[in-house]
């Protein structure tokens, strides 16, 4: 339920809401906009009956209910944009920015010599995965704290905020020392403990779109990080699964669409994971911006084919600054100017 108080409400009128909804078993959360006091009762009561009343409340101007099950990101209740921001960097505002980085940091000179070259053509912040989530158990599982050491390390002598993946409720303080941004993976999206953990972590959280997720389980997803407590989350698309067996998973365009027409939250774009095949991720990340992501994640390698983890779909530094260099038209169409500039 959304209460709309008048432009004239009161503070004390204000508070008397705000109160009123908690006895009634409700969350309050309060929007002071420029020109009204929004507040949306979230959570589940048997009080509904109550809760309608406040329609006589002194101050009170309308009450809305919210159709979406999901209340806090809905833009129903949060009319404006949410602007996440990572360490200086802002995500969702009147620029785009690009992540990128390693699938997996597999040493310090790796990692550095690709964080120069994805800075030095346009990137705002680095990726780079210490441990790493991956099909068969034979295969490369990252470094670890190491990999967070060398993230930390590279961080601070190239000024790009970092971007990393926290795989369990165990990981998060370790990670959250080392890393700007907590990422939660595709395979995690509805690993509700992580989730409620993530909610009290002061960090912004990179939730992404899991294989077989619907847009609505998606947002459900990012409600349980805001409902707990944490407003910085920015949504990813990375693909799903479905029959197409020539491209690792189908990058779902639409749902970037429909994600921003429902949320209020930023929701960026990895055309690396959705598509898995290098020669197609310009064209992606073209259309990832057109259909209004406000980012893109992209993985880029110094040398893709000796890269122990998704060499396929890691664009060389080259590669990755004639990327650059392509999305300065789409980006002025869009934006009216180029990438968010690196630190």
């Amino acid at each position: 339920m959304i209460v709309n108080m008048k432009p004239e409400a009161t503070e004390e009128q204000i508070q008397h809401v705000i109160e009123r909804i908690k006895e009634c078993g409700y969350q309050a959360h309060v929007i002071r906009g420029a020109e009204r006091t929004v507040i949306g009762a979230v959570g589940s009561s048997g009080r509904r009956t109550e809760l309608e009343a406040l329609v006589v409340a002194p101050g009170v101007d309308v009450l809305i209910p919210i159709s979406q099950p999901f209340k806090l990101v809905s833009r129903e209740l949060h009319r404006e944009r949410t602007v996440v921001d990572v360490a200086g960097v802002p995500i969702g505002g009147e620029r785009y920015v690009v992540i990128a980085g390693p699938c997996s940091v597999e040493s310090r000179e790796q990692l550095l010599e690709t964080a120069r070259g994805v800075r030095d053509a346009g990137a705002s912040l680095l990726r780079g995965g210490a441990y790493k989530p991956r099909t068969s158990p034979y295969d490369f599982q990252g470094l670890g704290e190491e990999a967070l050491k060398i993230l930390r390390d590279v961080s601070e002598e190239t000024g790009l905020p970092v971007v990393t993946e926290v795989m369990s409720t165990e990981d998060v303080n370790i990670v959250s020392e080392y890393a700007d941004m907590l990422q939660v993976g595709a395979r995690n999206m509805q690993n509700f403990p992580l989730l409620r953990r993530l909610a009290k972590a002061e960090r912004p959280v990179l939730l992404k779109r899991g294989p077989s997720a619907t847009v609505k389980e998606w947002l459900l997803a990012a409600e349980y990080i805001l409902a707990g407590g944490n407003p910085n989350v920015v949504l990813c698309e990375r693909g799903i699964k479905t029959f197409e067996s020539e491209l690792r998973n189908t990058f779902d365009l639409a749902a970037i669409a429909l994600a921003k027409e429902l949320t209020h939250l930023p929701v960026i774009a990895d055309p690396s994971h959705g598509t898995g095949r290098r020669s197609v991720i310009p064209a992606m990340s073209r259309a990832a911006i057109a259909a209004g992501a406000d980012g893109l994640m992209i993985e880029v390698h110094p040398c893709p084919e000796r890269a122990l983890s998704d060499g396929p779909q890691s664009l060389d530094l080259a590669a990755f600054a004639a990327l650059m260099r392509e999305m300065d038209r789409p980006a002025r169409q869009r934006f009216g100017a180029k990438v968010a500039s690196a630190r």
